[in-house]
């Protein structure tokens, strides 16, 4: 992946070994730091929306049917005496119509902030580049374009100053000095967790294509802040045995992992109009079928529209809660959505080296 160059063999230090992933700290994952179980935070985050959706539209027919079949009386034999059809089916018109426009207009909201005058745009762009050139000048070449690769290229340099630093303080280590042999120990175990740490989120970043969950949940197991706050103990406790050029490498990797927490925030803000713009497009697609399948239940369906029965469920049951089930599908839609971003969002409220517990 482009973006990469200069910061040296991934996993594998010359004369050290390799690095893996077992080597840093599990806390780095973002499953860790949540503490979440596996299946749950894969239905939260990992898996597709519409599958998502598709579950939830299953399980609403699943339930409706269940609960229809053994309360008594029957739900064929309430329509003899009355017409909850109508009323049902009428209210969720009343609710589609009102979700779609809802939709629209949460659309609308995320399209304007891309609108504006003309030096509000001007602006925009002035502070997008000079970000990509403090990016060009930390990775020595031109900051890459594509977001995946731009991350990429961020955690490369990240941990190819870790690997720097390490090395300066293995070299200058002097036994008769008795704060080195502690900073070597302290440096070398922070190194290898940030290089450990940003070759596995490298490696699934590679091949990545923006517009898929991939990259920001790539992004999300890079844990940057817990290291500022390690570069930060690191200058606090080894301070007077750290030589000047120890120093302006520690300031320099500390300079990319910098760029790495706002670089991330902006990926995931591109993210989230991203998601939000397929969620208003997938509901106003929904909604039409949603619309003509309640309109078709008021209009022709009754109580003798369905006899018979299957397995003791009545047929006229089975339609009502696929019918129903249908009609739920923008809302399913929505939820499905929703839990994604929402839970993404908790999980990275704070930026920097500051630690919240619901996200850590």
């Amino acid at each position: 992946m482009s973006g990469s160059t200069g910061a040296g063999p991934r996993g594998d230090d010359a004369g050290n070994g390799p690095e893996t992933e077992s080597d840093t700290d599990t806390a780095d994952t973002m499953r860790e730091r949540a503490g979440e179980n596996r299946v749950k935070l894969w239905l939260l985050l990992r898996a597709n929306r519409l599958v998502v959706a598709g579950v939830l539209t299953v399980a609403v027919f699943v339930a409706f049917v269940a609960v229809a079949a053994v309360i008594s009386p029957s739900l064929a034999e309430k329509l003899g005496s009355s017409d909850p059809i109508e009323t049902l089916f009428a209210s969720m018109i009343t609710a589609i119509v009102t979700g779609a426009t809802l939709v629209v207009t949460i659309g609308q909201l995320v399209l304007t902030q891309e609108n504006g005058p003309l030096g509000d745009q001007r602006e925009r762009m002035d502070d997008t580049l000079a970000v990509r050139d403090d990016v060009a000048e930390l990775i020595g070449e031109p900051a890459p374009t594509d977001p995946a690769a731009f991350l990429d290229a961020l955690l490369a340099a990240a941990a190819g100053r870790a690997r720097a630093l390490r090395e300066s303080v293995r070299e200058r280590t002097d036994e008769d000095d008795s704060d080195r042999p502690g900073l070597q120990g302290d440096v070398d175990e922070f190194a290898a967790g940030v290089v450990g740490n940003a070759d596995a989120a490298r490696s699934r970043l590679d091949g990545s294509a923006f517009g898929s969950f991939d990259v920001v949940f790539a992004a999300l197991d890079f844990n940057y802040g817990r290291k500022l706050g390690g570069i930060e103990r690191i200058a606090d406790e080894h301070g007077e045995a750290l030589t000047d050029g120890e120093r302006d490498q520690l300031d320099a990797l500390r300079e990319a992992l910098s760029l790495f927490g706002p670089g991330r925030e902006h990926v995931k803000t591109l993210y989230f109009q991203w998601a939000l713009i397929d969620l208003s497009r997938l509901i106003l697609y929904a909604a039409v079928p949603a619309l003509v399948v309640a309109g078709a239940m008021v209009t022709v369906v009754d109580a003798g529209t369905f006899s018979g029965s299957t397995l003791g469920v009545d047929h006229v049951t089975l339609v009502v809660g696929g019918a129903f089930a249908v009609t739920l599908l923008p809302f399913s839609l929505f939820v499905s959505y929703l839990l994604r971003v929402l839970t993404l969002a908790k999980r990275t409220l704070a930026i920097g080296p500051l630690v919240l517990r619901d996200s850590e």
